[in-house]
């Protein structure tokens, strides 16, 4: 593409998955227990769409990348510090709730609003990125419904692999099940592409990169947009951890293959 893309990543903190996250009831509605205090991380799903925008931005000049990023401000500002060692970008911040029980309607419309806002965006050459899912906040929609504010119905879901043809246009494999994926053409863009694991590993940090993106982040984070989200109209009867099972069985001198035929057969729910 002579003139380049422009890739707008949706990517929001969520707690990190490795600690204990205890639902609890509070006064505004559900919530973490500790939410305050708890560790957060990028959201796994939007951490891989973001670095494939990196990489496809760097394979094609005249490309940009933003990510827009819901969260409050001050835990944005101590998250961006480790993501802006990791690629190249520009910051849209919105500071509000990163609750896993906001709204998913509300989420997407606050998002589609601040790409919609993003100065000089060209459509035209608009590349929508973000996460399959959320760790924290939706069942695969939000994505999809940022895509159909902003008028963009290109949409492809669970992307594993983007390839750019000599002509401009885009050949997408879309994650199935089985290791089977689906492959589509799209002329190019506007398109919206939620992104499952991908193909590239977690970029090393890069200390420089991260001096390079904190002269623009930390403008971004101080104009940061309020985006006041709640749970909306939703009610929840009960929030609980889901409990652990486990089923143990002692067997001694079993043969190998015969353990082996007993795991298969498990696996295949015989």
């Amino acid at each position: 593409m002579s003139e380049g893309w422009q890739i707008v990543v949706c990517g929001s903190l969520v707690p990190d998955p490795l600690q204990t996250l205890e639902p609890v009831e509070g006064p505004a509605g559900p919530a973490l227990k500790n939410e305050a205090m708890l560790q957060m991380v990028l959201d796994p799903w939007a951490g891989h769409a973001l670095f494939e925008a990196a990489h496809l931005a760097a394979n094609t000049p005249g490309s940009r990348v933003w990510l827009v990023s819901l969260g409050p401000k001050a835990k944005l500002q101590q998250l961006m510090m480790k993501v802006a060692q990791k690629a190249p970008f520009e910051l849209v911040a919105l500071d509000g709730p990163a609750g896993g029980f906001v709204d998913g309607h509300d989420v997407a419309a606050a998002l589609a609003g601040a790409v919609e806002g993003i100065e000089g965006l060209d459509r035209s050459r608009l590349l929508l990125f973000g996460g399959c899912a959320s760790a924290s906040r939706d069942a695969g929609i939000t994505m999809q419904m940022v895509g159909e504010h902003l008028g963009i119905t290109d949409q492809f879901l669970g992307v594993d692999r983007l390839e750019v043809e000599e002509n401009g246009s885009l050949r997408i494999l879309e994650r199935v099940e089985g290791g089977v994926y689906q492959v589509s053409s799209c002329d190019g863009a506007p398109a919206v592409l939620a992104w499952a694991t991908g193909n590239l590993p977690e970029p090393p940090n890069n200390p420089q990169l991260g001096m390079q993106n904190m002269r623009t982040l930390l403008p971004a984070l101080q104009k940061a947009a309020p985006a006041p989200l709640t749970t909306g109209d939703a009610t929840f009867v009960r929030v609980e951890r889901p409990s652990g099972r486990r089923e143990t069985r002692i067997v001694k001198d079993q043969p190998v293959d015969a353990v082996a035929r007993e795991i298969v057969a498990w696996a295949r729910g015989e």
